[in-house]
């Protein structure tokens, strides 16, 4: 029998304690996006038998985490920390660089090392690690591009206007893409 990963532990800890907070709090937004991410854990603890992902990918999906619920929970000097601007390379409308893009950044980082394993696992051996890394960046891509379907709903129903608008919108997908080549990119030097 195979010993469950600390990680999974780790990362059940932290969402009961933002859960409990959100509720607190009565941030529906974030309660939803606790609910996903539980919902993620519980897919990454039982898929991680199957494809063996790697240590990196697992701590990194912890920090992101950490990163993500601390965003919408924690002001600094009275901005909310997803608002904040981290280096102020360009103002309005873009506020680049800001919280927000480093977190979308990092995240597509790390899921990327997570499809990339699955990919990996699923194709023959004789698969191009190239075309896998391609393949991979089409998926980050592709699940960042759902990400912000599920940020368009939370605005919906939610009515909840934390998120942004257009050029937020737009920049989350920059970052995502950015986050995805880098995420695979470091799975082809891991894997040479």
């Amino acid at each position: 029998m195979k010993k469950r990963d600390w990680s999974v532990y780790l990362n059940v800890l932290i969402l009961l304690f933002f859960t409990l907070f959100f509720i607190f709090k009565k941030n529906y937004e974030f309660i939803s996006y606790t609910i996903v991410l539980g919902i993620l854990i519980f897919v990454l603890a039982k898929s991680d038998k199957i494809f063996n992902y790697s240590k990196i990918a697992k701590f990194g999906f912890t920090i992101w985490m950490l990163l993500h619920l601390s965003g919408g929970s924690f002001y600094v000097n009275g901005t909310k920390l997803y608002d904040l601007i981290l280096i102020p390379i360009l103002g309005e409308p873009f506020n680049f660089l800001k919280y927000d893009q480093f977190v979308h950044f990092f995240c597509y980082v790390v899921l990327t090392l997570f499809v990339y394993a699955i990919i990996k696992k699923m194709s023959r051996k004789e698969t191009s690690k190239k075309l896998i890394g391609f393949i991979s960046v089409l998926s980050g891509v592709g699940i960042g591009a759902f990400n912000e379907i599920i940020e368009f709903l939370t605005v919906v129903f939610f009515q909840a206007t934390g998120v942004g608008g257009y050029y937020n919108n737009a920049l989350d997908l920059v970052f995502n893409t950015l986050g995805a080549m880098l995420g695979a990119w470091i799975s082809l030097r891991k894997y040479k």
